[in-house]
């Protein structure tokens, strides 16, 4: 028989006092969504991202059922934290020397770090309210963004938010700047209800995506995009899609900066997820002489170091090209002599590029 209520609200209690900012609980049975991973997965939709292929013994995708992946699961404990700040958007960026680095890669530590801090918390408390009522322990395990388990389609059925146009979870107050953390356990508890869908005939995210990564409302095609292109992707992008790219160098908030949901979402106070001043639209002259020590400086700590030292100049070397900035000249030369055979590619085509830009323009030198 399911656990009462009483513990099921208790648990969302402690959640919120460990610091979360939403909690739900979801039933593990599949969903349609679930049903669709794989062939989505079968289509190429997933590029390069071999983690989301795992299978199990019996060569079944993971995270196509959690009876694949942990089959003693009874409940799954959704936890939210909200890392919007008070910092401009991306469609609101800054000058053309300028890049952008996506919001949630800001902050001054790793969200897998502090989210896990606080499952961990949040488990530690759950297990101690089960032992001071005689129950038998219950089996845990927690997620951040490291287990076969899609997250997001829990947290549709925890209640903690309807799954948008642009595949992003929207929650009514906080929009979709949402970090999620789940905890499987063995105890029963009833699930919430997921929420209405409130994207209603809105699609401002699917015209605002450069690369037109979305092929139709609810689905993503992840090899266009940029997110994808630029964090995930290693080698080389293919040149259809770099123009769309813009300077973007990790990561990508467009399909969020445009959502209406998203304009009077709360910002979050935690000191650990606020903005490192230089990572808002960072000055790409700055990040192009880092050397690979440095790299390691600044980005200790950060999401940003997924991209390698490797990927963020090849980055840099189609964000320069996007920018219109004569200037960039001179370092994409530089670059495109670089002993990374990706990054130098890249550089030898942002030279033509920029030239071609320039030229348009009338910026050119006679």
């Amino acid at each position: 028989m399911p656990a009462s209520a009483n513990l099921k609200e208790e648990i969302k209690r402690l959640a919120l006092e460990t610091g979360f900012d939403l909690a739900g609980i979801a039933g593990v049975a599949d969903t349609p969504e679930h049903r669709f991973f794989p062939e989505w997965v079968a289509e190429g939709r997933g590029g390069e991202m071999g983690y989301l292929q795992t299978r199990n013994h019996a060569d079944e995708l993971k995270r196509a059922s959690l009876a694949n992946a942990a089959p003693w699961a009874r409940s799954v404990v959704v936890c939210a934290l909200n890392y919007n700040t008070d910092q401009p958007y991306s469609t609101h960026a800054g000058a053309t020397w300028q890049g952008w680095i996506s919001r949630y890669a800001w902050s001054q530590r790793d969200y897998h770090e502090v989210v896990l801090e606080k499952l961990r918390a949040l488990e530690a408390r759950f297990i101690a309210i089960c032992a001071d009522r005689a129950m038998p322990s219950p089996q845990t395990w927690c997620y951040v963004d490291t287990g076969p388990v899609i997250e997001r389609i829990f947290a549709k059925y925890a209640g903690i938010g309807w799954i948008g146009k642009n595949t992003c979870v929207l929650n009514e107050r906080l929009g979709s700047w949402l970090f999620l953390g789940v905890m499987l356990t063995s105890l029963e508890l009833t699930p919430d209800l997921p929420p209405a869908d409130r994207c209603g005939s809105c699609t401002r995210c699917l015209d605002a995506c450069p690369t037109h990564a979305f092929p139709a409302p609810y689905q993503l095609d992840a090899t266009k995009c940029i997110a994808y292109l630029t964090i995930e992707l290693r080698g080389s992008i293919s040149e259809d899609l770099r123009p769309g790219i813009g300077r973007q160098l990790f990561g990508c908030d467009i399909c969020q900066d445009v959502c209406p949901w998203n304009r009077s979402a709360a910002g979050n106070n935690l000191a650990e997820l606020q903005a490192r001043e230089k990572l808002v639209n960072p000055d790409l002259e700055w990040l192009a002489g880092l050397s690979q020590e440095e790299f390691r400086e600044v980005f200790r700590g950060s999401p940003v170091k997924r991209a390698r030292f490797s990927g963020l100049r090849r980055n840099l070397a189609v964000a320069m090209a996007n920018s219109g900035e004569q200037r960039f000249l001179r370092i994409l030369q530089e670059l495109s002599q670089d002993e990374d055979g990706v990054v130098a590619e890249h550089a030898r085509w942002g030279l033509q590029h920029l030239r071609d830009m320039l030229d348009h323009d009338g910026r050119m030198p006679g």
